[in-house]
């Protein structure tokens, strides 16, 4: 959601610029634009639309410059426009501003401004920043951004640049993440690291309240009082190849192929031969002993992960379990309180619902645990205890080998707990464990029928709308799956429990809607057998999940997707993966741009 590059060095810096931005792409955006200090004068150009129509004025425009600062804008304060893309400019044109986040009060402000005959050429609350900053500028940039952002009440990141100081670039973090590059004689400023990943892997991530004052030979760090606070050089974790689609159409396709590599990596990682590796939880050990309730709280696709974790705990562990969106849990008066555990799940650390929900928690004197993605983002540095899912990077916007990761995670997770709290035999526990080791090859064989499920998603290509059914721990599968064909096809699709189809949806069967039904070997088989002939009694065209050498459903479609049989427990792990792929193909074969969705974000920063 949005997304900020800076540079000063030595090199052009509007190449360097644009190919940030491109790298920032799948962030979501619906216009962009760059500011660079062509000698004595700010030189501006931003477009609505996508980042090509950028890069092709560019391209006829003549300007140079080392240092400059760049954005993508989803629309927050204003519709998508020329006018509202940043980076907005003071009175004066003298400062440069991009933000990402949200200014509160910024109506308030921009009155006051006004009444100082301050003129504005946008409907952002972005605009007031840069008036604030020039009218706070004496010659000293970093303090006029210090005494600015001390008006400010709401979540935001920062990139400033200045006319009257060539080569200075500052940085400012509150809520909303900003990540310092660095490398000899130059430095760069992303709200993702995978803006110049490409360029360097050496790394500050700046904590909230602080200000990055950058120039090609150096980085000092101010809080918002002008204190200098040290700060700690880190490597990143993953290389500028794994930000490449490499020989796939889409990071879609190549991200849901990715998924059994992911959960190899996660399980070498967290299990030793016989038992759990898990020493980031040691110091936990007594607290989870005596642990009566849990919390989980998520957005989005992590949300239904957090479901699949509730199946999973209260079954494993004998305890309640609580599932809460992010941007419902501090407005229902939660019971959260002090000797409670809080999970909170998210793919880039960054979701501010899911911050606000864990800041209550710890409040209230809650645990937090955090299952995580991104070293380095808020959620793991205000967690108590962090495992994450090791992922790496997931460009899509659209999620889908996090959302295995987090399950995976989940399922570990659970074991060890019912292990420590003796709520489950051993016996039980190691078989469930060596099931687990046999997921990635049962994902690589449904990936490999990938050729037969596009064959389906031909045939159901025209269809208007989609039902998804499930069962039990397989009910979040199919909202995941809904989830996936809405987000990336547009086609109105909805996830239900198969049980409860005859209390509305029934009626909503016919001919012209399309069913997929979750019917994989389980407890509840016979029940969903019963749900899938009610859809066919009424004409139904029904896309069926079903085991391998299941025969029973043949009569019912001729469109089956078969899965290898796993326990159960597990078996979201093998069943969301068809449905990922069913999803791609509508949508690739609609001819949409699948990575990047109209209207969606990757990393939600903004409530």
């Amino acid at each position: 959601m949005c997304g900020i590059v800076g540079y000063t060095g030595k090199r052009e810096a509007k190449e360097i610029l644009i190919k940030g931005l491109k790298n920032l792409e799948y962030r979501g955006y619906d216009s962009a634009g760059i500011a660079v200090l062509d000698k004595n004068r700010l030189k501006v150009i931003k477009r609505k639309g996508k980042i090509k129509n950028l890069e092709e004025l560019v391209s006829k425009t003549s300007f140079s410059g080392s240092s400059g600062i760049a954005h993508t804008r989803w629309a927050t304060h204003g519709v998508p426009s020329d006018k509202n893309a940043h980076p907005h400019l003071g009175c004066k044109k003298r400062i440069a501003v991009v933000h990402n986040g949200i200014i509160e009060n910024f109506e308030s402000l921009k009155k006051d401004l006004l009444k100082k005959g301050c003129k504005f050429s946008s409907d952002t609350d972005t605009e007031i920043i840069s008036h604030l900053i020039e009218r706070n500028y004496h010659q000293n940039l970093e303090e006029a951004v210090r005494k600015t952002v001390l008006l400010l009440k709401g979540s935001f990141s920062l990139a400033v640049i200045s006319k009257d100081e060539p080569g200075k670039l500052v940085g400012v973090r509150l809520d909303s993440p900003l990540i310092v590059g660095i490398k000899d004689e130059e430095k760069f400023l992303a709200s993702d690291s995978s803006a110049f990943i490409e360029d360097t892997r050496r790394v500050v991530y700046l904590k909230d309240r602080e200000i990055a004052v950058l120039t090609p030979d150096s980085v000092k760090v101010i809080d918002f009082q002008g204190r200098k606070v040290s700060f700690k050089e880190e490597l990143l974790s993953f290389s500028k190849e794994e930000v490449k689609k490499g020989v796939f159409k889409h990071f879609m396709l190549k991200e849901i192929l990715e998924q059994p590599k992911v959960l190899e990596k996660i399980l070498s990682y967290y299990l030793k031969e016989k038992d759990f590796n898990l020493k980031e939880l040691t110091a936990f050990r007594d607290f989870f002993k005596k642990l009566q309730k849990i919390n989980i709280v998520a957005c989005g696709t992590a949300y239904h992960a957090g479901l699949v974790g509730k199946y999973l705990m209260e079954k494993f562990l004998n305890i309640p379990v609580e599932v809460d969106l992010g941007s419902e849990f501090r407005y229902k008066q939660p019971t959260i309180r002090k000797g409670d555990l809080l999970i909170a799940i998210s793919q880039s650390g960054e979701t501010a619902d899911t911050l606000a929900g864990v800041r209550l928690a710890k409040k209230r004197g809650a645990k937090i645990l955090s299952i995580c993605n991104v070293l380095g983002s808020t959620l793991v540095r205000e967690s108590d205890k962090v495992l994450y899912t090791l992922a790496g990077p997931e460009i899509s916007v659209a999620s889908t080998k996090a959302y295995s990761a987090q399950i995976m995670v989940l399922v570990i997770l659970s074991l060890y707990l019912a292990k420590l709290r003796r709520t489950l035999p051993d016996s039980l526990i190691n078989s469930y464990l060596n099931l687990l080791r046999k997921i990635p090859s049962c994902q690589l064989k449904i990936v490999k029928s990938k050729d037969e499920i596009r064959k389906i998603a031909q045939k159901y290509l025209n269809f208007g709308a989609f039902l998804y059914l499930g069962r039990n721990i397989n009910y979040p599968t199919a909202l995941e799956g809904a989830l996936k064909l809405k987000e990336i096809s547009y086609i109105p699709a909805e996830g239900y429990p198969a049980g409860e189809m005859k209390h509305g949806p029934i009626a909503l069967i016919d001919e012209y809607r399309a069913v997929v039904c979750i019917a994989n070997n389980s407890s509840v088989y016979s029940k969903m057998l019963s749900n899938v002939e009610e859809i066919f009694a009424r004409r139904g065209r029904i896309i069926i999940l079903a085991t391998e050498e299941d025969e029973q459903v043949k009569k019912y479609s001729r469109q089956i997707i078969y899965i290898p049989k796993i326990k159960e427990e597990l078996s979201p792990l093998i069943t969301i993966i068809p449905l990922q792929l069913l999803a791609y193909y509508i949508a690739e074969l609609k001819g949409y741009d699948v990575d990047k969705p109209r209207n969606l974000a990757k990393s939600v920063t903004v409530e």
